[in-house]
């Protein structure tokens, strides 16, 4: 299996015509459309690794990763002292279309808290500590040539 690190950065493969003839085979728009979820998974996955691995260090204690409910999904839990930090992970491949950040709307903003009230219940039901002050933070992960950048934007939203 290619590691999500060599799918990211690896060239593009050449276009095929649509009656398959450069590679020989035909695909059907399911199976295209499969193939380009499991690149996005596997980019997005790494971006959320490269994001703990910033956060641990700059000083944060990771609690949970990719936790999901009904709901949806909170990517990153963290506690940075007395803080209880719930971290958005942003991946993109380039800044064609604005900045990763951007991405992060006041709609999905709003369902992040929702789903960080649902996180903190199910911890409070077994017994965990409460946490003071709650704070929200993004980091995006954008492919350059030659690397990545990583920002760590504090409080957010």
């Amino acid at each position: 299996m290619t590691p999500p690190a060599a799918l990211w950065f690896a060239d593009p493969p050449g276009r095929a015509s649509s009656t398959g003839e450069a590679t020989g085979a035909r695909r059907t728009a399911s199976a295209r459309h499969r193939g380009a979820m499991r690149v996005k998974d596997a980019v997005g996955r790494f971006g959320e690794q490269v994001a703990v691995e910033h956060l641990e260090a700059a000083g944060l204690v990771v609690v949970d990763r990719n936790w999901r409910c009904r709901d949806g999904e909170l990517d990153v839990v963290a506690h940075d002292g007395a803080e209880l930090v719930f971290v958005e992970v942003k991946t993109r491949s380039s800044r064609a279309y604005g900045t990763p950040a951007q991405a992060v709307d006041r709609v999905k903003a709003a369902r992040i808290r929702r789903l960080a009230l649902a996180w903190l219940a199910e911890r409070r039901a077994g017994g965990e500590r409460s946490w003071p002050v709650l704070r929200f933070d993004v980091v995006t992960v954008v492919r350059r040539p030659g690397g990545l950048d990583v920002e760590h934007l504090r409080g957010a939203f």
